[in-house]
Parts: structure tokens; C-alpha cells; sequence
């Protein structure tokens, strides 16, 4: 059996890096010919994006702007340079925000990740995301056409018919939410029926430790995550060897991954917590350095699958940390402009504490071991000045060595009481 979907899987690291870096200069001067893009890259001279380092100087396109931006130049914000005469579908999110989809074959990337769990031509896949409105159900639906499965059109609902159906055909694969899986599961030991499904691809939403070992102790070992996004279709997936799960996503061929200090567009080192931003080489919807809002870090080495790509630890919470003080909403990009003005902290947390009504702030500012043994209390007045400058609001200062704070990608952390 072939282990690997194609070739580029096992490429040399080196040569996918210099690969995608070529085709940067291309992508960004398709970009620009949109309007929205034209905009944002005002000035840019796309010959000159060839490397990681010019691409960091690039502006960052956040998910949570597309609603306004697609109020202003509909339907998609003046980013896609396709007519919507000419797409296949499109695609209504919550918010609502539009999504294009092309007229390519696995437009949204997923044979990649179906083959990863095992997927081979001819297997039935009980395809249990929706339907409706959002395009998750249809980038099932593209890479089980490319690797010539058939598909069960099962959607989210009617849980038993959902049995009754893998119960007559037989399905080996089940593709949706983790948690429908395990309803689906319960259903059919109440009514008695064996459970068809051999190996799981699941996405939409967490799948926990405690989970997935549900899963193990049901019958179901093969269960495995993808990381995609209604914006940019797969970005990464697990990988298995003779049935075991290997640590980590694989990123997809096809697509550029940064990760970057919440609230900027500022590179972070590998195993640092940090925003997930996604340069995608697609000529319909060409996002680049798209910040999805999810936290996520680089795993460092290769998988064990054999698969040489970069790795990432999956999805680990929202990267949006903007939280209300006193009446006042405080942003993670109002942090970084504070260690921005100061040279001599390396990383900041701001903490909120106390109880509804009496807010405290506490910036917990990273230093060199010398500086935090001896505070001085001109430069802690000097940052101080910064909050109240910055954020309009009073807040204390904590001076802490150099990796004291967690790595969990926080700049943020509400530890306030409701109770």
C-alpha cells in the first residue's frame, strides 16, 4: 500500500521551503489585482517578496475583519479576483461572511488528509458534515472525488437513520464532528446495531484526550483531526503508522504557515504559542498572511509517518484575547505597542484580576534576571505610563526572568471572579 498521497509529501524540507518561497513573488502580484488587495498592499513590489523575512513585512488580513470588509465590497471584500459568475459555490459562514469556491478539482485540499487515515479508492465514506449553507460537507465531497470514494451525503442530523445507513452499506469511513461520531456511536448500542466505521476523519471542533479515549474504548482507535478553515480549506491533519497516531498536524503542500505573537504580524520561534497566520496559493481566494485567530505552535522535527512537512501541536484556543475593564476594551495589539516602547522586555502578559466592578491589571513584563533582581523605579514608572497611555486605564507592574511566563500564546489572561 502507498504510503503517501504523492511525492511532494516526502520531499526534502529544504526543497518545499524554496518551492513555495518561488512562488511568493506570483501570489502577491495576483494579490494586488483585486481591489482589496491592491489596498492593503499599497506600495508593495511583489518581485521583492521572496523570502520568510520580506513576507513578515507584509500586513496582516485578520478573519475577524472580513465581515466589514465584505459589507464595504461585496460579497467577498474585494479579495477574490474571480467573478461569481464563474465560481461553483458559494458559501455563507456565521456573520455572515461569503466564501468562494473555484472550479478545481479538491478545491479545498482533502484527499490529502482522507488519504493520511487510511481512505483508498472505493471506500464509502458516511460524509456526517452539514450541508447547509457552510462548505465543510463539500471539501469532504472534492477529495473523496479525487481519490474515487463514493460518498453517503449523511449531514448532521437524523441520528437513526445516520445508523441505519452504516448499518445497510456498511460505510468504513466516517467524516464530521467528533462529538456526532459519538452520538452516533451511542445510538447504535441502544438499538443493537455493530458499528461499520473502521477509521474517522474529524474537524469542526476539539477533540479532547478524554474523547478520543472514548473513542479507543468503543471500538473506534482510528480517530483523527484535520485543521481547516471555511477561508482556506485544509491546513494541516494527523498521520498515523500501522495504526498509530503520530504527534502533531502535518501542514498541507500547499500552504505557507507563520505563527506570530497575538495582535501583530511578528514571526515567533518554533514551539512558541503564537497566532496562526496561512499564506494560501489559491489563484480564487489568494490569502495572504491571513491571520485565522486560532493559537497553535511548530512541533520541531519530522513525523515518524515519513511526512517531511513542518508540524504544528493542532489547534490550541482563540488567539483573540480582547477583554473589558473598567468599562474599556483592552486588545492584545494595545500590549505589544507597550513592550514595543520598551526595549528591555522580551515577552508581557497582562492580568486581570479581582471581581466584577473592581478590576485589577497586572503586566507581568519578561526581563533580563539583573533587571528583574533590582527593579528600578524609574523604568517601572516609565511602563506604567505606557499602560495608562495606551490603554487609558491604570494597570501595576511585575517585573519576572526570562521564561517565567507560560508558553500558551496569552498576551491576555482574564483571571477575574464572577462567582
Amino acid at each position: 500500500m502507498t504510503v503517501h498521497f504523492d511525492a511532494l509529501e516526502a520531499r526534502p524540507p529544504e526543497m518545499r521551503e524554496a518551492a513555495l518561497l518561488a512562488r511568493l513573488p506570483g501570489l502577491v502580484g495576483h494579490a494586488q489585482k483585486t481591489a482589496g488587495f491592491a489596498r492593503i498592499f499599497a506600495g508593495v513590489d511583489a518581485r521583492t517578496i521572496t523570502s520568510r523575512a520580506a513576507l513578515a513585512q507584509l500586513p496582516v488580513t485578520r478573519k475577524s475583519e472580513l465581515k466589514a470588509l465584505q459589507e464595504q465590497a461585496p460579497p467577498f471584500g474585494g479579495l477574490s479576483p474571480t467573478r461569481l459568475g464563474e465560481l461553483r459555490r458559494v458559501y455563507m459562514s456565521p456573520g455572515p461572511i461569503f466564501e468562494p469556491e473555484g472550479n478545481r478539482d479538491d478545491y479545498w485540499r482533502f484527499a490529502r488528509a482522507l488519504y493520511a487515515i487510511g481512505v483508498r479508492p472505493g471506500d464509502l465514506i458516511q460524509n456526517c458534515f452539514s450541508y447547509h449553507f457552510t462548505p465543510a460537507a463539500f471539501m469532504v465531497e472534492g477529495g473523496a472525488q479525487r481519490l474515487d470514494c463514493p460518498i453517503l451525503p449523511a449531514g448532521s442530523g437524523s441520528t437513526e437513520m445516520q445508523v441505519q445507513a452504516m448499518a445497510a452499506l456498511h460505510a468504513p469511513v466516517y467524516v464530521g464532528a467528533p462529538s456526532f461520531l459519538k452520538i452516533i456511536i451511542e445510538k447504535a448500542q441502544e438499538l443493537g446495531t455493530a458499528v461499520s466505521f473502521k477509521r474517522a476523519l474529524v474537524g469542526g471542533e476539539a477533540l479532547p484526550p478524554s474523547l478520543r479515549a472514548w473513542f479507543t474504548e468503543h471500538g473506534m482507535p482510528l480517530v483523527m483531526q484535520l485543521y481547516a478553515t471555511a477561508d482556506l480549506g485544509s491546513i494541516a491533519y494527523e498521520t498515523c503508522s500501522e495504526g498509530t497516531i503520530h504527534p502533531g498536524m502535518v501542514l498541507d503542500e500547499d500552504v505557507l504557515l507563520e505563527i506570530v505573537r497575538p495582535g501583530t504580524g511578528d514571526p515567533l520561534a518554533p514551539g512558541e504559542v503564537g497566532e496562526v497566520l496561512v499564506t494560501s496559493f489559491n489563484p480564487d481566494y489568494p490569502l495572504v498572511r491571513f491571520a485565522t485567530g486560532d493559537l497553535s505552535a511548530i512541533l520541531p522535527g519530522a513525523s515518524p509517518c515519513g511526512r517531511t512537512n513542518v508540524r504544528i501541536r493542532g489547534w490550541l484556543g482563540r488567539a483573540d484575547q480582547t477583554t473589558k475593564v473598567r468599562a474599556m476594551f483592552v486588545q492584545p495589539a494595545q500590549v505589544n505597542e507597550i513592550v514595543r516602547r520598551h526595549g528591555e522586555i522580551v515577552r508581557a502578559r497582562l492580568v486581570v484580576t479581582g471581581a466584577l466592578g473592581v478590576d485589577e491589571m497586572t503586566l507581568y513584563c519578561e526581563v533580563d534576571e539583573a533587571l528583574a533582581g533590582s527593579p528600578d523605579p524609574a523604568r517601572m514608572q516609565a511602563i506604567e505610563l505606557s499602560i495608562r497611555e495606551v490603554t487609558k486605564l491604570r494597570g501595576a507592574v511585575r517585573l519576572v526572568t526570562r521564561g517565567s511566563l507560560p508558553n500558551d500564546g496569552k498576551v491576555i489572561s482574564d483571571e477575574r471572579s464572577y462567582a
